[in-house]
């Protein structure tokens, strides 16, 4: 699966999933380690776990594994590392103190789910 295709299928997933504020951010020019990031904000642990598990599911069954995984739902950041797809599902007050929507303000948005 391309990368792009990848990011896509997650953010369909998390959509399915009620996750809200959703964005697909190509950082290609202005990052090496990856190619998208898929922003999203779980209003509750319990949602934040059900949107990783759900995105962990999916992709699993489509033969795609994490790289890495990092944060309990409860810390309010769970970071998804598909290798040219990272995942940020946060908590709304961790979204909107780490601000990484507009820390990489300079990456190309693609698509955005309100």
């Amino acid at each position: 699966m391309e990368t792009l295709e990848l990011a896509r299928r997650i953010v369909e997933v998390a959509s399915d999933k009620q996750a809200a504020d959703i964005v697909l951010l190509n950082i290609r020019e202005v990052c090496s380690f990856a190619d998208y990031f898929v922003i999203c904000t779980g209003e509750s642990g319990r949602q934040i776990e059900a949107i990783r598990e759900a995105i962990d599911k999916t992709l699993k069954q489509e033969g795609i594994l994490p790289h890495h995984s990092e944060g309990p739902a409860n810390s309010g950041w769970v970071l998804l590392d598909f290798g040219g797809v990272i995942v940020h599902i946060f908590a709304p007050f961790e979204r909107e103190y780490y601000q990484l929507d507009q820390l990489w303000e300079k990456a190309h948005l693609l698509v955005k789910v309100l």
